[in-house]
This record gives C-alpha cells, structure tokens and sequence, in this order.
C-alpha cells in the first residue's frame, strides 16, 4: 500500500470515510490524476503539476486546491482559514458534502491546471 492510500485508511472515522469519498470523487471526475505522499499528506498530481490535497486536522478534513487563486465557481463554499492563497473544502461529515458542488469545484480546478500558483 502506498504512503497516501495509508495515511487515507489510518485516520479515525469519520474522518477516513470523507476522506475515502472524495478520493473516490476525485478519482471519478478527474481519472487522470496521480495520488502521492507529499508533504506528508495525500496529494493529487495532474501531468506531475500539483492539482489538489487532502488533509485531515483537528475537527476536519479539508481539499485543498493548489490554483485555488484561480478559481472561480462557490466560492462561497471555501475557507482560506489565514492561508493568504489557498482556499480548501472543509468538511466535519459526509453528510456536509455536497456532490454537485464537489464536482464543479474539481472541474474548474481542473480548467486552471496549467496556470501557475500565484494570480497575476
């Protein structure tokens, strides 16, 4: 098992089954990713460029996005928690996911791939 699948079925409930949908999630909606352990979480690769993260801390797992400075769509819906850049999906439970919005999270993360981290 790799380091990023470990760390995934290590955390307690509830946190390893949000954790586990949105693998599933991402996975489904964005099949060409590539899951790693880097800066010692999961972290999702798109053509060996960052994509996306999952962490588990404290109360919460967040999906961070790597080009979140370029997003556009629910904002709303997403903390940058006193990151001045990146800008994640808090969730404390499945039931707080909404799968409509996961995904269209992930598809404009996904249309901001190549651009670079900082907006300019």
């Amino acid at each position: 098992m790799n380091p990023a699948e470990n760390y995934i079925l290590s955390r307690p409930e509830p946190f390893r089954s949000i954790l586990l949908h949105l693998q599933s999630v991402i996975e489904q909606t964005v099949p060409e990713v590539d899951l790693k352990f880097k800066y010692r979480i999961p972290f999702y690769y798109l053509a060996g460029r960052p994509y996306c993260y999952l962490n588990q801390s404290k109360n919460y797992v967040d999906l961070g996005f790597w080009n979140a400075a370029h997003l556009k769509v629910h904002l709303e819906h997403m903390t940058t928690a006193g990151r001045k850049i990146m800008r994640s999906l808090r969730y404390t439970s499945l039931e707080e996911i909404d799968h409509t919005i996961l995904v269209e999270v992930l598809k404009d993360a996904y249309s901001v791939k190549d651009k670079k981290f900082w907006y300019k």
